[in-house]
């Protein structure tokens, strides 16, 4: 589509502006890009690259500065990217081998949001229909039972359960014992299928514990199956390029707060290969269009489970960002598959 001097001079263009947040002009470009052309071959060629919609011309300057397609063309085809240091390589490693999951999760996305200075995302799908290792009733008062739920990874789903009678701590005890020596290591529903023969078995008031017990454990575990974690959000703030825009920027923030509306541009990245960057527009999401996503997913076991990502303007590091993203995901992966 450009011709090689055009794709030099969008090149330097795109760097300035990230580098400086200012319009690039002719002067600038002749001096960075190594091209030994006029002033007015630089010009001739911007109005080109304008033309094509690859840059702009601010009202306030002579310069120019990138437009979504712009870097979209850099990112695609222009970009060098830039190795971690040894520092910030040492530093994703130490904090990600967590012991816990949900710990590895979270220091995921705070690391994200503390070495981009952006906002930092992860999201973890649920990879199969809820299943229990353990369960557990507790008598707290007289018709309210503690339901205590371990999943297969560890995590721990406490709910209380309001009972149509009283049961004694002997009555909670066999009962979870019944569950736990027949249904471990399957789903509500399989249990409940197969209950439905055997329950005719039980007493009735025991009949009802376990219904209820099924019904609060399937919520319980479906309400704690996708994780999502922010953090940083408030880095964005700091970003000249967004503070400007208050209005925008609290759409932003209601976003966040949303987590399904997110979640969407996040399960694209689980359905695709390596880092995926949506700039602009690209996301179909309102509030994210001075704004560009760069994510990849994560995998446990060889099946991809959740997506990381950071969320920040168009005018970033894309040669450094893209990198932690990358690495970040690939180090995920190894904490989680320890487990």
């Amino acid at each position: 589509m450009l011709d090689q001097r055009a794709r030099i001079l969008l090149k330097t263009l795109v760097e300035r502006y990230i580098a400086e947040g200012e319009p690039v002009g002719s002067r600038a470009l002749s001096k960075y890009s190594g091209l030994d052309l006029s002033p007015a071959t630089v010009r001739n060629v911007m109005a080109d690259l304008e033309e094509m919609g690859f840059i702009a011309s601010p009202h306030t300057s002579a310069g120019r500065v990138p437009t979504a397609r712009g870097y979209r063309l850099f990112v695609d085809t222009l970009l060098t990217i830039k190795p971690l240091d040894q520092v910030e390589l040492e530093q994703l490693e130490d904090q990600l081998l967590q012991e816990h999951p949900q710990n590895a999760l979270n220091a995921a996305s705070q690391l994200l949001s503390e070495l981009t200075h952006f906002a930092g995302v992860v999201i973890a799908q649920r990879r199969t229909a809820p299943a229990f290792r353990h369960i557990e009733f507790l008598s707290l008062s007289e018709k309210r039972v503690l339901l205590i739920i371990v999943t297969p990874d560890g995590d721990v789903q406490n709910r209380i359960l309001v009972t149509e009678k009283s049961y004694s701590q002997s009555e909670l005890t066999t009962a979870a014992n019944f569950l736990n020596q027949n249904y471990a290591g399957l789903t509500f529903d399989e249990i409940r299928r197969r209950l439905q023969d055997e329950l005719k078995q039980l007493r009735q008031d025991m009949t009802d514990l376990m219904t209820a017990a099924l019904n609060a454990g399937d919520k319980a575990l479906a309400e704690s199956a996708d994780s999502y974690v922010i953090s940083g959000e408030r880095n964005l703030l700091d970003s000249e390029d967004l503070a400007s825009n208050m209005a925008r920027l609290r759409e932003l923030f209601e976003l966040f707060e949303q987590k399904t509306t997110l979640m969407q541009i996040l399960d694209l990245s689980i359905r695709a290969q390596g880092v995926q960057i949506f700039i602009g527009g690209e996301s179909g999401i309102a509030p994210l269009d001075e704004c560009s996503v760069i994510t990849a997913p994560y995998e446990v076991e060889g099946k991809v489970v959740g997506t990381v990502g950071v969320i920040g303007p168009t005018r970033m590091a894309y040669e450094r960002v893209i990198p932690i993203v990358d690495i970040t995901a690939k180090l995920l992966t190894s904490a989680l598959s320890r487990h």
